[in-house]
């Protein structure tokens, strides 16, 4: 949201307006548009009170970053940050911010920077004989939730008449099971059948929502995972050849989330992103 200014127009004088020289680039602006958070250091800058800053004809001189300066001063002006699309100094800025301690502009950087970190997924598979193993770990607790929601394992069980000695064929129900949780980042299930159970009974199958299938062939299953994540903007960056001794393959996915206009009342230039400041109390 873009703050409004309580400031009435009125007429201005030479006493409103102060330069800064930043690394070699001149500003000239409102005096109360560096004061705007009086406890800052750019506030103590303009202020004479950091005695490390000088004014020499009229400038005071910051031997700081002069073009990441004018996006800090568009923030005060504006209180929101509109950046080129092809922006990728973020930490050099929030460094800016940080010397400048403007609390507000580090965590509005802190936020956006958490927010557009790569979010990783790893799939572990291990085929063995006639059954599967899976285990689906992700540095995104939410995709996680989002799989277990998705993914259930239903395992054969046999009825009481097969279990009575009924000459007649044995029937088996399905129990539907979620797949475990060791933590909030992972989920381990498995599909197939040891193969030491008479027909057939006590054979997992897995099924992946949307997909109505219920499967227990673990290619089949794993073809169908790798699909959900690819489905959900992962894509494949690397596999891992398995240690000796240990005949798991190990996949690992990455989605890179996109930046985000959140908030506000205006339509953004496509080529800039905005990140709106957080509210001040």
């Amino acid at each position: 949201m873009v703050l409004a200014s309580n400031e009435k127009p009125g007429r201005m004088n030479s006493e409103d307006l102060v330069t800064l020289n930043v690394g070699g680039k001149l500003f000239t602006t409102r005096l109360s548009t560096l004061k705007q958070f009086p406890t800052s250091r750019l506030a103590g800058i303009v202020d004479g009170r950091d005695p490390e800053f000088k004014t020499v004809n009229g400038q005071i001189f910051v031997d700081r970053d002069g073009a990441l300066f004018s996006f800090i001063l568009d923030f005060l002006r504006n209180h929101e940050l509109l950046l080129p699309s092809d922006f990728s100094d973020y930490l050099r800025l929030q460094r800016e911010a940080l010397f400048y301690e403007l609390d507000s502009l580090v965590e509005l950087l802190s936020q956006h920077l958490l927010q557009s970190r790569p979010a990783l997924m790893e799939v572990h598979f291990l085929s063995r004989n006639t059954q599967a193993f899976f285990r689906v770990f992700g540095s995104c607790s939410k995709t996680i939730e989002l799989l277990a929601r998705r993914i259930t394992v239903f395992v054969e069980q046999p009825t009481a008449l097969a279990r009575s000695g009924n000459p007649f064929p044995p029937q088996v129900t399905l129990l539907p099971l979620p797949p475990q949780r060791p933590s909030h980042h992972d989920l381990v299930f498995h599909c197939g059948s040891d193969g030491t159970i008479e027909n057939h009974a006590g054979v997992r199958y897995i099924s992946i929502k949307p997909d109505n299938r219920k499967l227990a062939n673990g290619t089949n299953v794993f073809g169908l995972l790798i699909d959900t994540l690819l489905k959900e903007g992962f894509h494949l960056v690397s596999t891992r050849t398995p240690a000796s001794g240990d005949k798991s393959e190990c996949y690992v996915f990455e989605r890179i989330k996109s930046l985000q206009v959140l908030g506000g009342n205006k339509t953004p230039n496509p080529e800039n992103t905005t990140i709106p400041a957080p509210s001040q109390k």
